[in-house]
């Protein structure tokens, strides 16, 4: 039998691709991996917009914009997505291909100029390479407003600027409008606590910054962070692309990023409570527990223990007494559960100080409840009137001994104490030591050497046994204390040499180069020459802090009372850095002059255009804190 000459074609293409792919040399490779192109490094950009930047007579709703990318994008950060001024409901954001597709649920404002900001909000799908940003205008009626306004957000304590802030302009200048309305206008700071509020109206308003945690656009004082101006502000620049403030610059470019004109400073601060109430309570021990109120300055008429006689109740407030500790002066066992009567005035339900009587459960820990099985259960603290000593070499000649006892004392030796200084030679001799009591804790006490302490010297101060009791009844162990100045041959120090202090009261911090921790204190009330020593090398701050009250605390502000939080500045060199490096076995000396830091510096930036006819100023303060 005959094959069919179009069978034997079929089979000779199979047997021919066969044979191809048997003697072809495979693509793919299972000890090296494919080698791809170089890394993409590219941001994306937009290659088209609709509606037009610069749009009018927008329909109000059913309202679309999409922004179409040169590749695909991702949303990173939704809520970067910003629409100014703010609706009820955000927008709502989602990627089509490589669109961008945003949306508004609601009706937008009629006759209203909206900017919609993309900055830090998208990045390619791919490298993940962050889209710069984008600011699209457009307006539901005839006009684009075109006025701006800048400046910079800092936290009042650190003076670090504030990224993700909320700034906002009300037209409405009462007091009441950030509490209960959305703003006019509002934009974010970016990584370097700037703003630029563009495309806003011509008129005079209220300008406030808030750390939004709700993120609804309006300030609550139990959650958010605030800043205000003092004074109403009005836009002295129209916008035009050619103006450094809409610059979108690299946060990493710090040369670009400062030089944006910032003609506002806001110091952030959370306000105090104003509604006073207690709300925590705990026992932390047999005889001892703690009350904290949500307000500072709480008023106590009186306070008791239920069965307890109110003679053996000692009680401390902290500095800002919105927490008060409390020990009961008896010895004798207590019961699991202790009713604490407090009467004092609470916030009613109306906002006013009414005198009230509340009783406050306290019951004992988990861990006391238990009764001790054995004598190896007990710890030498649970019997002994404990003693905590704190004597740093670097610290010791500005701080003395510091002893923080666990409970308050019943009877105290003090007379007993013996201070003794030996020299290189090993040779003893007493010295004379004065004693001082701390205001704000009755268990803490510092004891300062009579005389200067030397190099070399080892100094020790010596508690003997059972000079001390505490409220238990237990008495102290003997201690001894030892300390000397250090010897670190590598150690620098800095002087101050403070000047125009004009009897007022400044707070003088030392702190490191990230601005974050206190290395070093002083409280001064006229010139003084401060000493730092002992400094390892490094970048150190000088934070100084004008202390209004006296209290040694940076006080908050007040929105209602349009009370600023006390002054803080950053000092700084010449040449604008506020960071001073130390290097090794080096003294520096830095004269300051607080009436130069503490002025009221100012700097104009001038605009050539005109608004009714009139030049327009907007001052910038420059004073760091300012």
């Amino acid at each position: 039998m005959r094959a069919r000459p179009d069978k034997i074609c079929l089979a000779l293409v199979l047997a021919l691709t066969l044979g191809a792919m048997m003697f072809t040399p495979s693509c793919a490779n299972t000890t090296t991996p494919p080698s791809g192109g170089p890394k993409d490094t590219i941001p994306p950009f937009v290659v088209k917009v609709q509606p037009l930047s610069g749009a009018t007579q927008v329909p109000r709703k059913g309202t679309r914009l999409k922004l179409t990318f040169n590749e695909y994008v991702v949303i990173k950060e939704n809520k970067n997505i910003y629409l100014s001024p703010p609706l009820e409901k955000k927008p709502v954001a989602k990627i089509r291909e490589k669109s961008l597709v945003v949306s508004f649920e609601g009706m937008l404002d009629s006759a209203r100029t909206y900017v919609l900001d993309l900055t830090g909000a998208i990045v390619d799908n791919n490298e993940g390479n962050p889209f710069p940003g984008y600011t699209l205008v457009f307006s539901t009626g005839e006009r684009i407003d075109s006025m701006l306004i800048s400046g910079t957000v800092r936290d009042n304590q650190t003076l670090a600027p504030v990224e993700g802030a909320t700034v906002m302009l009300y037209k409405d200048h009462s007091d009441s409008a950030v509490f209960k309305k959305r703003p006019d206008a509002a934009g974010k700071t970016d990584a370097w606590g700037y703003f630029c509020l563009r495309n806003i109206q011509d008129t005079v308003y209220r300008m406030y910054a808030i750390l939004d945690a709700g993120g609804n656009n309006v300030y609550d004082p139990d959650a958010d962070k605030i800043a205000f101006i003092d004074s109403l502000v009005r836009p002295a620049f129209k916008v035009n692309d050619s103006l450094p403030q809409l610059r979108k610059c690299d946060a990493k470019d710090t040369l670009a990023c400062l030089s944006r004109p910032s003609e506002h400073e806001l110091l952030l601060f959370k306000e105090t409570s104003s509604k006073q109430m207690i709300v925590n309570k705990e026992r932390v021990g047999e005889r001892t527990a703690y009350i904290t109120f949500m307000a500072p300055d709480a008023r106590i008429d009186s306070i008791w223990f239920k069965g307890i006689p109110s003679r053996k109740l000692i009680r401390q407030f902290n500095a800002t007494k919105d927490s008060l500790e409390l020990w009961i002066n008896d010895p004798k066992p207590q019961a699991d559960t202790l009713f604490l009567n407090v009467d004092y005035w609470k916030t009613d339900t109306i906002g006013n100080l009414a005198k009230t009587l509340e009783t406050v459960r306290l019951v004992r820990p988990k861990g006391k409840a238990a009764a001790r099985k054995s004598k190896k259960d007990i710890k030498k603290e649970d019997t002994t009137c404990v003693i905590t000593p704190d004597a740093k070499p670097e610290f010791i000649e500005q701080n003395g001994f510091v002893l923080e006892f666990k409970y308050p004392l019943i009877e105290d030796g003090w007379d007993s104490l013996r201070l003794i200084a030996m020299n290189p030679k090993q040779q003893k001799s007493p010295m004379k030591f004065r004693l001082e009591k701390d205001s704000l804790n009755l268990r803490r006490f510092i004891v300062r050497p009579g005389a200067k302490l030397q190099e070399g010297y080892e100094y020790t101060l010596k508690i003997p046994h059972r000079k001390f009791r505490d409220i238990n009844g237990f008495y102290n162990d003997s201690l001894d204390v030892k300390v000397s100045l250090p010897k670190d041959e590598k150690a620098s120090s800095l002087t101050l040499r403070v000047s125009g202090v004009a009897g007022k009261t400044y707070i003088v911090d030392l702190m490191d180069e990230k601005i974050a921790k206190i290395q070093r204190s002083y409280t001064i009330r006229k010139d003084a020459n401060l000493l730092f020593p002992y400094l390892k090398a490094g970048n150190y701050a000088i934070r100084i802090t004008e202390d209004a009250n006296g209290n040694g605390l940076i006080d908050t502000g007040c929105l209602l009372e349009r009370r600023q939080p006390e002054k803080v500045r950053l000092y700084k060199l010449r040449d604008g850095n506020s960071l001073i490096k130390v290097d090794e076995r080096t003294d520096i000396e830095q004269d300051i002059d607080l009436n130069e830091m503490f002025g009221e510096q100012k700097k104009v930036y001038e605009q050539k255009d005109t608004v009714a006819g009139a030049p327009v100023t907007a001052a910038d303060s420059t004073a760091a804190g300012r």
